[in-house]
């Protein structure tokens, strides 16, 4: 299973997530070696693209648009986790309906359309959230999959400049651990003004939504989803003030995510 930290590690080596490494050998030059899990990994892109769609999907804030993770946000970078025991189901058997369900699980108010692909390394999600003035259409690009784990990046003008990783382990008394870990700054001066007043409240209720509609798919009803947050840097990064013209919120408020 991908731990946040070496995602973080991925996304940090080549802005991608793609995680490569460096052996040295006994009298050898070093030499950039690829790592065993490989295939979980998605391949370096420049620009997230958009396959085959639901209908209704519209990907005009996605197609074309480079991917950014927390080195690439203006705001404060923060670390938040859910979590939730579901007693009954193995790590796997949660990751694989987690997986086949993912919308499902989401809040009625918000629409994850799925990739023809489904939740694989390199797929493209579209996104559609909120009601009236707040609404906001952008997507997501799976960086990571494996049996107990998926993680994704956020493309340009998304609210948040973040990966986000799904996973599930052991926990006590032979149950199960369904657990969401964000790492993200807001993308831009915008989002950065709502992220106190009304988007980190926002995201909080989406994922113990989620969680709690995960354990629920299995019959667990009376476990309550347990959370932390930490600012792990207050300072904004200035230099990514010019994220703002690509602020998805606006964009979608003036019908521009219709085009792509």
């Amino acid at each position: 299973m991908v731990t946040p930290d070496l995602v973080v590690l991925a996304a940090a080596r080549n802005g991608h997530g793609t995680l490569i490494r460096s052996d040295r050998g006994i009298g050898e030059r070093n030499r950039v070696t690829e790592p065993r899990d490989s295939e979980n990994w998605a391949k370096p892109v420049d620009a997230f693209h958009v396959g085959e769609m639901a209908e209704g999907a519209r990907k005009g804030n996605v197609e074309g648009r480079k991917p950014t993770g927390p080195l690439q946000g203006f705001g404060q970078l923060w670390q938040k986790t859910y979590e939730v025991v579901v007693p009954g189901p193995t790590p796997e058997e949660i990751i694989s309906t987690w997986k086949a369900n993912f919308g499902e699980f989401w809040p009625p108010s918000n629409k994850f359309y799925a990739p023809a692909g489904g939740i694989a390394p390199g797929e493209v999600a579209v996104i559609g959230g909120g009601k009236g003035p707040a609404k906001v259409t952008t997507g997501v690009r799976v960086i990571y999959a494996d049996e107990r784990s998926w993680s994704y990046m956020t493309p340009e003008g998304h609210p948040w400049a973040a990966i986000i990783t799904f996973s599930s382990h052991e926990g006590d008394d032979d149950s199960s651990v369904a657990r969401i870990h964000l790492l993200v700054r807001a993308n831009d001066p915008l989002y950065e003004a709502s992220f106190k007043l009304y988007t980190s409240r926002l995201e909080d209720k989406i994922w113990n939504h989620t969680l709690t509609q995960v354990a629920a798919h299995f019959g667990v009803t009376d476990r309550e989803v347990v959370s932390t947050s930490a600012l792990i840097d207050k300072k904004r990064q200035w230099s990514q003030f010019s994220n703002i013209w690509k602020n998805s919120a606006v964009r979608t408020l003036l019908r521009r995510d219709r085009k792509g």
